[in-house]
């Protein structure tokens, strides 16, 4: 009536061997039974029950054996796989001549970092001295002084190297308070003028860069590169470590304070129609004006190094342009 299938030996969760019967037997004893099977009784179950008991102790001291094999055998893998101390250090060694090797490259990917952002942080500086001169039809002054980083400590500070700042000043008035081609040095917020300026935003400050009065340029077309921008005039036109040469302008932050906490003397003048230059003892209008960057160490100059910047602005346009090497 019902196919029979194949039966089959396999080895029972006791570790007895038991025989799977005719599907189809099994089958039509469960339906006639109500949905239950009946219980083994017979002799064979009492054989499997035997063969079971038999077979523990067997199985308990075979499977102690296995155990000990497999931990064994586990345990001379892990000692195999491990590291043993030369080849440990033969690792560590090769990571610090590697260190050493890329150190300098990671050097100079900082340096060229900091004096790029410098470099942008005086465009900024003068991008906004110029635009309020503009915007409120007066004069403005942006003064740098460089000192050592971090300064010492006291009142006033000292020439040094490392650290650049800057300070923007403006008119109260509209007036340029002074007039132009100066015979002698002159002091925008001494006696009567303490009142006459006004600052104009904080300080700005730079760590690690050095003002730097670079050879004037080829100016070769295109001057779209640190060797072949356009070249200024003379040092009158600059502002670095030894110019301008004969600076003629000076206040004071705070303002009107004398001597005060900075003094300026290195400074850029912009007028109501934005026209920007480097104040000198004749006052002369440089179609191009330069403002020069090196990095430093601390208070060290980093010599070795190639990254400068020049930060460019037109007399009559004050446009500024950053050239890099």
């Amino acid at each position: 009536m019902f196919a029979p299938s194949n039966p089959a030996r396999v080895v029972g969760a006791n570790g007895c061997p038991r025989t799977v019967e005719y599907r189809s037997l099994i089958a039509s004893v469960f339906l006639s039974s109500g949905g239950r099977l009946p219980r083994r009784s017979d002799a064979k179950a009492a054989v499997g029950c035997g063969c079971r008991s038999r077979l523990n102790s067997q199985r308990s001291t075979k499977n102690a054996q296995r155990c000990s094999a497999v931990f064994t055998l586990e345990t001379q893998r892990e000692r195999a796989s491990a590291f043993t101390l030369l080849e440990l250090l033969i690792v560590v060694g090769i990571i610090g001549l590697l260190l050493v090797l890329i150190a300098p490259a990671f050097t100079y990917i900082k340096g060229g970092t900091d004096v790029t952002s410098a470099a942008y942080t005086i465009k900024g500086v003068l991008d906004t001295a110029r635009t309020y001169a503009k915007a409120n039809n007066t004069y403005t002054w942006v003064g740098f002084f460089e000192e050592d980083a971090p300064p010492p400590a006291g009142p006033s500070a000292s020439p040094g190297i490392g650290r650049v700042v800057m300070s923007i000043v403006a008119s109260k008035n509209g007036t340029m308070i002074y007039t132009g081609n100066l015979s002698s040095a002159f002091t925008l917020d001494a006696s009567p003028n303490q009142a006459a300026l006004i600052q104009v935003g904080k300080l700005t400050k730079i760590d690690n860069a050095h003002l730097k009065t670079f050879p004037a340029a080829t100016s070769t077309p295109p001057p779209d590169t640190f060797d072949t921008r356009p070249a200024v005039a003379s040092t009158a036109s600059q502002i670095g470590d030894t110019a301008p040469p004969n600076p003629s302008l000076t206040f004071h932050y705070p303002v009107g304070t004398s001597p005060g906490q900075y003094t300026f003397t290195k400074i850029v003048q912009f007028n109501p129609r934005g026209e920007g230059v480097i104040d000198n003892s004749n006052y002369t209008m440089a179609p191009v004006s330069e403002i020069g960057i090196q990095p430093t160490h601390g208070t060290s100059v980093d010599t070795n190094s190639t990254n400068f910047v020049a930060i460019q602005f037109t007399g009559f346009g004050g446009n500024v342009r950053i050239y890099r090497k």
